[in-house]
């Protein structure tokens, strides 16, 4: 009985010992192969949402503002977004509480990782009602950068500005709609017609 046993082991040692051994050479093979040729990063989008719409809270639990879209693609190698058809509802909670709500379109946007740069493309259009302390607005741009946590957007393209019946253009402008601040850079031309009461 003990023969058995010890002919019995003599057979599955070798075996055992082949397996480990070619284990740790397959182990030592790929990562030479993988030093050697790294694992190429997937550069092509992971997932898309069509007709989304997210709701940003403020500490309070209060909606801060809308985004949605048409489609939402995500890109895996820098965690961004593309968007096609974007539109952000800015729902009025920044530092006066009777700022009224902006509405920002465009045809494209691109976003990054934590949501706190909204890049808008093509036929950007910003609309703000009037309210009791101001008249309607309009901005018309070809590209915004929208920095939603901030109430502010700005760019360094032509823009123009319809406040009422008064006219703005210039290239870059900063605007921010908590505080009701507009900033024009260069090449600014306007025709002023006072508020009708």
């Amino acid at each position: 009985m003990n023969g058995r046993r010890f002919r019995l082991v003599a057979i599955l040692a070798p075996l055992v010992a082949l397996a480990l051994g070619s284990f740790w050479l397959f182990e030592v093979m790929r990562r030479a192969t993988n030093e050697v040729i790294p694992t190429a990063e997937r550069t092509e989008p992971d997932f898309y949402v069509e007709n989304f719409n997210y709701v940003k809270l403020t500490k309070t639990g209060k909606a801060q503002y809308h985004f949605s879209g048409a489609k939402m693609t995500h890109n895996p190698l820098d965690d961004s977004y593309d968007i096609e058809l974007p539109v952000v509802n800015n729902v009025g909670t920044g530092a006066r509480s009777n700022t009224p709500p902006t509405t920002i379109r465009a045809e494209r946007a691109t976003v990054n990782s934590d949501n706190s740069k909204i890049h808008m493309y093509d036929n950007v259009r910003v609309d703000r009602p009037p309210s009791e302390n101001s008249e309607a607005m309009k901005v018309r741009s070809q590209y915004l950068l929208v920095l939603p946590d901030d109430d502010i957007v700005k760019t360094d393209k032509p823009v123009e500005i319809y406040l009422g019946q008064s006219v703005l253009t210039g290239t870059g402008m900063v605007a921010n709609n908590a505080t009701r601040e507009l900033h024009l850079a260069n090449n600014v031309h306007g025709t002023y017609q006072a508020p009708q009461r």
